[in-house]
């Protein structure tokens, strides 16, 4: 019996000694359980995680919380993500009922809709909603090009707009909502934001541009128009302020098509004048806010195209004998150089689209079949690209984009939020 009760007294001290441990004390116990790993050697191991599953590593402890939402990382992480073509596809076509008598589009389950996120952001009421048909919905997808093939990446986000411009992981699309408004949203964050109205103009009068100012830290939308007149008008805003400034526009008859999408590089956005025989660009500083015109080294043709190339401006041509020319300009107020000819066969179709932010491979497109080709500038090889399917569903027109994590205000990067 004595023994039994020196048993439950030795138990009962043991108890109250474990309970006395201090928090440090825990703290000590388990860090010598667990390995340490270094900071740096954590976020070095997330920065290569597929963007699925660094969205849902944001959640699984608090330091990997306020590792992914830094300043650094989410830099880090835009210098080693790759370039994509991004596109929107109709969700009528992906998604109809094979066998009934009136097909119906429905939405894949887990998806976020841009006009119903708006409008919680905005406090509608839900019953004062509109009603947004589903058959006018599109899918925000990308193409991923590596090693010789492609692959359709899902941000499982929908909306009813077109896209309009995109820069740095944000993209600029239609807010069918209101009549001549745009929503600004990162697509992996699936933060956004609606603008107030500008100048209203048809679609096929007007041209979108997106550009980092490098001055002012903030992220700026031109926006060009032309009147009944044929003047072409500009106007910025900086997504800061959300204000729209007018800005003396390119000088009457530079500039008389608006259908070919600015490129951005050498610290300005660059339009090609018209579809065909062009012997300039109309360009403006991104921090200036000045119009020039850069006369180019020979006429362009109607596949040739301007393409941003390691932060250089390249002017891809087709030359005789079916060659491609690539011409480099290095900075505003420069001659442009002869960088190479590449042979092409009997091809002649050939568009470029975009360059390998990463790898720096050139992508084309055939006029003919659609197909996509690469051109590797270290082998001097063009491969055909190995599609994920015969025949791409998209709607409107391929952006040159990049996945990442970036917002448009250096006070809101750290806040963004996934939803």
């Amino acid at each position: 019996m004595a023994n039994l009760m020196g048993d439950k007294k030795a138990s009962f001290l043991r108890l109250v000694e474990e309970r006395a441990l201090s928090k440090e004390e825990k703290k000590k116990l388990q860090d010598a359980l667990v390995p340490y790993i270094p900071k740096d050697c954590i976020s070095n191991i997330l920065l290569r995680l597929p963007l699925e599953s660094l969205q849902s590593s944001r959640f699984v402890c608090k330091p990997w919380y306020t590792i992914i939402n830094s300043l650094k990382f989410i830099d880090d992480h835009l210098e080693r993500s790759e370039s994509v073509l991004i596109f929107i596809s109709s969700i009528k076509e992906e998604n109809l009922y094979p066998f009934s008598t009136r097909p119906i589009a429905v939405e894949k389950p887990n998806t976020f809709s841009v006009e119903a996120k708006l409008l919680q952001s905005e406090s509608v009421p839900v019953l004062v909603q509109p009603n947004i048909n589903p058959t006018l919905k599109y899918y925000i997808k990308f193409l991923e090009i590596n090693n010789g093939r492609s692959k359709i990446g899902e941000y499982s986000v929908s909306c009813t707009g077109h896209i309009r411009a995109a820069y740095n992981g944000l993209i600029l699309i239609e807010n069918k909502l209101k009549k001549g408004g745009l929503i600004v949203i990162n697509p992996v964050t699936r933060k956004l934001i609606s603008l107030p109205l500008g100048t209203l103009c048809p679609a096929d009068k007007e041209s979108y541009g997106f550009a980092f100012c490098t001055v002012t830290g903030e992220y700026k939308v031109v926006h060009l128009f032309q009147d009944e007149l044929r003047y072409i008008g500009c106007e910025i805003l900086n997504l800061g302020t959300r204000v729209w400034r007018a800005v003396n526009g390119p000088s009457f008859g530079l500039l008389r098509w608006l259908g070919c999408l600015p490129v951005l590089a050498i610290g300005a956005l660059h339009w090609v004048p018209n579809i065909d025989s062009s012997d300039y660009l109309v360009s403006i500083e991104v921090d200036k806010e000045r119009f020039h015109t850069i006369p180019l080294p020979k006429s362009s043709r109607y596949h040739d195209r301007i393409v941003e190339m390691c932060g250089f401006l390249s002017f891809v041509t087709h030359e005789e004998e079916n060659q491609i020319g690539i011409w480099i300009l290095k900075g505003l107020g420069e001659l442009w150089t002869k960088q190479l000819s590449i042979k092409t066969g009997c091809i002649l179709d050939m568009v470029p689209l975009y360059c390998l932010r990463i790898k720096g491979d050139m992508i084309f497109k055939r006029d003919e079949d659609g197909s996509f080709y690469a051109y590797d500038f270290q082998l001097q090889v063009m491969r055909k690209i190995e599609m994920e399917k015969e025949r791409l569903k998209m709607s409107g027109m391929y952006h040159p984009h990049v996945n990442s994590l970036i917002s448009w205000s250096s006070r809101e990067r750290s806040q963004d939020v996934f939803y």
